[in-house]
């Protein structure tokens, strides 16, 4: 049996002044998400709204460029996929997300023997008052992927989603890092700290830096050994930061605000840390966890549905609920005192999270919309 030909489509145009192939090289879940699925043997075609056509095949992928300039409306845009769509003969549509359905439907009005599924990237349902087409719009939909069930439910509150709808819990992506020599990174990083805790995110209100400064001064007064390494990039909290800091003797000295770091250099920074600690409030999944993950360091984060799916109940991490110092610091506790190894946490991110892992579950996404839709069509 030939295998399926999924096109995963990303309705946001890119931007007019990146060339096809800076596209691919700087929007790394474009790429990821559609290597992920090519690899449990789903044969991958990629379709990105652009300024420009163009096509593109890298690693038995190809990635199809879509000139909508001109087409102001979901209609004609829809239109335009839609014949790329017939064209390269696709069996299921992959829809990265919410946030374009009525472009979706559109589609769907084209080519209704189509499955569609909608993948979640941190969208939120409309406003109460905009609801009524986006039901109609949703009502189209196949399927919805989040990565974690929760995260559908403000969409399954507002009954946007039809009864017929698939849920898939899919993680939003996966990571190409890897396990290293912690005595090489730190060499080359120059982190240490016993344990070695690095923080990776923006100073916002969202990642609640200042609960885990409060942790940190109180994990410290058990583990005086700990040092807090912070990599960030926006930082509108950056001056409570930087205070919260200064007026601690527990912090001061202990807490290194590294700043903006190039993203391959954070893998380094990732192989030399004990412990990953994150403060998000929310996440649609957390690219930094995963990474942390698949460099084997031991997540002590916020108990939000994403964090709890990529842990997945495996043990290699530690949850603590949003905002709570005090149980921050208990679980930095116990996580330098009793953790597991690299390996131990690489093989949790290997089975569940890995490009490998992900891939078998949109194969099966995939593979089970497009029978429920030939068996319609029967």
């Amino acid at each position: 049996m030939a295998a399926l030909h999924v096109a995963q489509l990303n309705f946001l145009p890119a931007p007019e002044d990146l060339a096809p192939n800076q596209v691919l090289e700087q929007w790394h879940s474009l790429v990821d998400v559609a290597e992920a699925a090519a690899s449990a043997g789903t044969r991958v075609s990629v379709v990105q709204a652009a300024a420009r056509e163009e096509l593109i095949t890298r690693n038995g992928i190809d990635y199809h460029f879509v000139d909508i300039r001109g087409l102001e409306t979901a209609t004609n845009r829809g239109r335009r996929f839609a014949s790329l769509l017939g064209d390269i003969d696709a069996d299921v549509l992959h829809g990265h997300s919410l946030g374009f359905a009525e472009d979706a439907f559109a589609i769907a009005q084209c080519l209704p023997r189509l499955p569609i599924i909608l993948q979640d990237h941190a969208d939120r349902p409309p406003r109460w008052w905009r609801r009524s087409p986006w039901r109609r719009w949703y009502a189209a939909l196949a399927g919805v992927a989040f990565t974690a069930p929760e995260l559908a439910r403000p969409f399954t509150r507002a009954g946007l989603f039809g009864p017929h709808t698939h849920h898939f819990a899919i993680p939003e992506s996966s990571s190409r890092f890897s396990v290293g020599s912690r005595a090489d990174a730190r060499t080359q990083t120059g982190l240490r700290g016993d344990p070695c805790v690095l923080w990776v995110g923006r100073l916002n209100p969202g990642k609640d830096p200042l609960s885990v400064l409060d942790g940190v001064s109180l994990a410290a007064r058990q583990r005086p050994g700990l040092q807090l390494w912070c990599a960030f990039g926006s930082a509108p909290l950056l001056g409570e930061v930087q205070a919260r800091v200064a007026r601690d003797p527990q912090l001061a000295g202990r807490v290194h605000l590294l700043g903006t770091v190039a993203h391959a250099q954070v893998e380094g920074l990732m192989r030399a840390a004990d412990l990953f600690v994150s403060g998000s409030r929310a996440e649609s999944c957390g690219y930094a966890v995963l990474e942390a993950l698949a460099c084997g360091v031991t997540p002590v984060v916020t108990d939000i549905p994403s964090f709890r799916a990529l842990l997945g109940g495996s043990g290699v991490g530690h949850l603590w609920p949003c905002g709570d110092a005090a149980q921050l610091a208990q679980a930095l506790v116990a996580a330098a005192a009793s953790r597991p190894s690299p390996a131990q946490v690489r093989a949790h991110f290997d089975a569940a999270l890995s490009f490998a892992a992900v891939g078998r579950q949109w194969a099966e996404a995939y593979a089970q919309v497009h029978a429920e839709r030939r068996r319609s069509a029967s």
